[in-house]
């Protein structure tokens, strides 16, 4: 309650609307998806990052945790907990690289590919409901947008 003050806009209202900077645009959009992703991950208790991290180990197998803090675009130390997380839980395990024994390779358990392939059913709805939102012809473009403001600014 705001007494004498002016309600707050909705989204797609004033600067949260198609006017506002494209810099909150773009993190209004992250951030609503996001909570999206976390409410259904709790079915599994996992949450987007972890499973996130899941699925890039998954598709990237052996990958070190450096590396993978680096496509995850999240600190090793953010990348530490998970990886624990995911451990602990059976999701994934760690083996020493065969040539530099001090560097430990991540792999995916079958547990792991099976939690993945389940909260993987639990997101499809919502992107789903992403590319629902986009004009068909318009999908490719978006993606490419994408990937170039990506890459613009972690050079």
């Amino acid at each position: 309650y705001r007494a004498g003050l002016p309600s707050l806009p909705l989204v797609g209202q004033g600067k949260r609307g198609p006017e506002g900077y494209l810099t909150y645009l773009l993190r209004q959009a992250n951030a609503s998806v996001r909570l999206a992703l976390d409410r259904v991950l709790a079915k599994e208790d996992m949450t987007y990052p972890q499973q996130s991290v899941l699925t890039l180990i998954r598709a990237y197998e052996a990958i070190s945790a450096a590396d993978l803090a680096r496509l995850a675009l999240l600190t090793p130390q953010t990348v530490n907990g998970i990886v624990r997380a995911l451990e602990m839980r059976g999701a994934i395990r760690k083996e020493p690289d065969p040539v530099h024994g001090r560097i430990l390779r991540l792999l995916v358990t079958e547990d792991g590919r099976a939690l993945n392939k389940r909260c993987r059913a639990l997101t499809a709805p919502i992107e789903a409901a992403l590319k629902a939102k986009m004009n068909a012809n318009a999908e490719a473009a978006i993606r490419q947008w994408l990937v170039e403001v990506a890459a613009a600014f972690l050079e």
